[in-house]
């Protein structure tokens, strides 16, 4: 998917195109871990659908649970999905920055006269 090191640095809009697709699978890989956060709270804690969106909202943006949860196996989803909430935004992370180190990497290895006309 990405140049190599002997291929000329990709254009501008390529590289723009390349960094909005890679945003968009990170979003969908967030959706995916909020779908299974909402779905745990509604069906092991027995939240409401709101509330459930809401408790794994503030998990997965590593703010913290709003509800009280009442039993065991409630507490222990919760202290998993922490723990998945902070995988998932290390994975999103690598996701998004992945074109950019990328375009930079392969800037400094290339000679002054494969830079021209590039940014």
């Amino acid at each position: 998917m990405f140049e190599q090191k002997h291929q000329k640095i990709a254009p501008v809009s390529v590289f723009i195109r390349r960094v909005a697709v890679y945003i968009g699978i990170a979003i969908l890989v967030i959706l995916i871990a909020l779908f299974i956060g909402v779905a745990g709270y509604h069906w092991i804690a027995g939240f409401s659908w709101v509330d459930s969106l809401l408790n794994a909202s503030m998990i997965l943006g590593g703010m913290g649970p709003v509800n009280l949860l009442s039993n065991a196996s409630a507490k222990v989803f919760a202290s998993l999905y922490a723990l998945f909430s902070g995988l998932v935004f290390i994975a999103v992370m690598g996701i998004v920055f992945t074109p950019i180190v990328h375009r930079m990497l392969h800037k400094f290895h290339m000679d002054e006269k494969d830079l021209k006309g590039s940014i």
